[in-house]
């Protein structure tokens, strides 16, 4: 073969091994584009839509755990800031899925939001949607495992508290039967008795009422509610315990406030807490109820000038069977239960209340509630009362 030959074959031979080169860059390029195609920002029209019809706690995140998409419930109940999982938990499930290109599904508790605040129970499920994206579904389960929490407390707490009066009555009619052929003996059992029967009444009935208005929403059938004829109903129910005790209750002039909801229910709180400042007030005292708007919310405030409540008592005075002074309360009647109801029924309302007191300088409850105008009607009965 001559020299030009060689050259020649030589020539080629580049040329082939330059194309095959190119060829192979290009295709490398174009898989690595195809690859940052899979991991671009930009989710499929058809995702987006998805995710805009699921109510549930969802979002997509990319192949570094940015998430590119989520729904407003994920971002409510504080799994995503919107840019990034907030949780290492969740991060680590995301993480799973991806390498093992399979959904995976874990149970979780995650702390919500600052400390002391109540934990996420949830049902995480992830899911890949290509070699980079991933699907992570949330079941918040938080409400219902609470729900569970609180019908085994209130169930146990119910058993202890039903026992000590349904035993005192037993051992009373015990008493009562080994004393027959004692007069004075009998009459003092049978006035116990009556005592323990009046009281085991009263823990029953509020127990009803508590069952009651936890179960209830007044605000599916609300309707508009003169607080005023509120506070003088609710005052007028405890007018017979108020003078047992030589007990002044004043109520504040009228005020022309209105809410929305169920006035059976807010004379029923108004009322547990009016009779509360009674009990807890001495013979003699004062116990004031007014009310007044603030900023588009009503108060109605109870104070008294009784015993008053210790500071490391007062985040607990709501909860439900929690008594300051149990021997107080044995005396009072109390059940433990007339401030929890007072709480529903004001969260209910979609208000709330609050508590100030001072040991040996008294208490005041105030409920909050949302504030709407007087109904037309009202307005024009106040006006022709006061043209008359």
């Amino acid at each position: 073969m001559s020299a030009a030959s060689i050259v020649v074959l030589g020539i080629a031979f580049g040329l082939v091994v330059g194309v095959v080169f190119t060829l192979l860059i290009r295709a490398a390029m174009d898989r690595g584009a195809a690859i940052l195609d899979l991991q671009s920002d930009a989710l499929p029209d058809g995702a987006i839509a998805v995710l805009g019809a699921i109510t549930q706690p969802a979002l997509v995140v990319d192949g570094s755990n940015a998430v590119l998409q989520a729904t407003p419930e994920a971002i409510g109940i504080g799994l995503t800031d919107g840019r990034a999982l907030l949780h290492p938990e969740l991060r680590q499930l995301v993480d799973r899925a991806r390498s093992e290109s399979e959904p995976a599904r874990a149970d979780l508790v995650l702390p919500r939001g600052t400390a002391g605040s109540r934990n996420l129970v949830v049902i995480a499920r992830a899911a890949p949607i290509d070699v980079a994206r991933v699907l992570l579904l949330v079941d918040d389960r938080s409400d219902a495992v609470r729900l569970e929490a609180v019908r085994r407390d209130f169930v146990a707490n119910v058993s202890h508290e039903l026992k000590t009066p349904i035993g005192a009555v037993s051992l009373l009619a015990e008493a009562l039967d080994s004393a027959a052929d004692d007069p004075e003996q009998v009459r003092r059992f049978a006035a116990r008795l009556s005592t323990e029967a009046t009281r085991l009444g009263a823990l029953v009935q509020q127990i009803i009422e508590f069952s009651r208005v936890q179960g209830a929403d007044p605000l599916d059938s609300a309707e508009a509610v003169p607080l005023d004829d509120v506070v003088r109903a609710a005052v007028e129910r405890t007018r017979v315990g108020a003078d047992a005790r030589s007990v002044a209750v004043v109520i504040g002039k009228r005020s022309g406030l209105w809410t929305l909801g169920d006035q059976a229910m807010l004379t029923t709180a108004v009322q547990n807490l009016v009779a509360n400042a009674i009990a807890f007030s001495a013979p003699g005292g004062h116990v004031g109820v007014g009310l007044r708007s603030r900023d588009g919310v009503v108060e109605i405030a109870v104070s008294d000038q009784g015993i008053g409540i210790a500071e490391e008592d007062l985040d607990r005075v709501f909860e439900r069977f929690y008594r300051t002074d149990q021997a107080r309360s044995r005396q009072t009647g109390g059940t433990g239960l007339g401030l929890s109801i007072v709480k529903h029924i004001a969260e209910n309302h979609g208000g709330g209340v609050r508590v100030w007191s001072r040991v040996a300088r008294g208490s005041t409850f105030t409920i909050r509630l949302p504030e709407i105008p007087a109904p037309a009607s009202a307005r024009s009965s106040r006006r022709e009362k006061e043209r008359a």
